[in-house]
């Protein structure tokens, strides 16, 4: 990392420090910004990411997608260009230096927006690229964050500048290396977009009975082809990423709710108690009732602290 590098990451450890002071996530005054931070190292939190960018400015993450295996710190950014569910935990915090990171949530219409409005070249057809992917953060889109993250000291300047400053930062994003497979969310007709449109549709219904029909109707492919360019984008089948997302949905019932396992396994779509108690429990380590046992012992004594 350059020494022009080294200062703009400074920088941003101290404004993040500034706007946060207590570990948690921390909302922003500009829409779709996003602060975190964490003085010591966390279990695996199973989540859903929207389409976002990611980059730490101190410490280091690690993100599961499937069985694959990203790593990234203050070298690199991430992107996730969908709703993915993954698993992510931080492996390098500590009291003295906690983990500082910034997460910008962006939609299709910005991506599509940007590249109607730049002179951004993107092959109008490609085939389906994963939808995670960690690059390596370069001066310019350090920059462009700065900027942004300048404006909360100037409130007034968000509802203008944010939108702007916002807009370079993908501008700069679909400029580097992983610039098509992030163009192809917004590229309709592309296989990538259909994909998403076919995500989208498991996400608005993933407590009812999956049919691979009508997902690969959506996508207007064969089933076959719809097969292999999902588990392209995600890293998983149609299956286990409805899985996913049944699983994370009836934890957090679980968990905000007194209904018992068997109530909250028939709301998210199963019609076994036994195979939702299974498959719970090989995704969070423990049964239901063991495991939301030990989140709330885990929350009661973070707010005893």
């Amino acid at each position: 990392m350059s020494e022009e590098m080294r200062d703009q990451r400074d920088e941003l450890v101290k404004r993040i420090e500034r706007h946060t002071g207590r570990d948690g996530v921390h909302k922003t005054a500009i829409p779709s910004l996003y602060f975190f931070r964490n003085s010591n190292l966390t279990r695996p939190a199973h989540r859903v990411y929207n389409p976002s960018l990611c980059f730490i400015a101190q410490g280091l993450k690690e993100v599961l997608l499937a069985q694959e295996r990203f790593e990234y710190g203050p070298t690199n950014y991430l992107i996730s260009s969908m709703n993915l569910p993954v698993i992510s935990q931080v492996i390098k915090a500590s009291p003295h230096i906690p983990y500082l990171s910034f997460r910008l949530e962006f939609s299709q219409s910005q991506i599509l927006e940007v590249i109607n409005d730049s002179a951004v070249q993107i092959a109008s057809k490609e085939n389906a690229k994963r939808a995670l992917f960690v690059g390596k953060i370069e001066s310019s889109i350090l920059d462009a964050i700065l900027r942004l993250t300048r404006l909360l000291d100037n409130p007034k300047d968000i509802p203008f500048l944010a939108p702007i400053y916002t807009k370079e930062i993908l501008y700069r994003l679909l400029q580097g290396q992983y610039g098509p497979a992030l163009a192809q969310i917004a590229m309709e007709g592309s296989s990538t977009s259909r994909i998403r449109d076919a995500i989208e549709q498991i996400i608005n219904n993933c407590n009812t009975l999956l049919r691979i029909e009508e997902l690969a109707e959506t996508a207007n492919m064969s089933i076959s082809t719809f097969h292999r360019h999902f588990k392209e984008v995600t890293a998983m089948s149609p299956i286990q990423f409805q899985k996913q997302l049944r699983l994370q949905k009836a934890r957090r019932l679980l968990l905000s709710e007194s209904a018992d396992a068997a109530e909250v396994a028939f709301r998210v779509g199963y019609e076994s108690a036994s195979q939702f108690s299974r498959e719970y429990a090989r995704m969070f380590g423990a049964p239901p009732r063991a495991d939301i046992k030990r989140l709330k012992e885990k929350y009661d004594h973070v707010l005893d602290a």
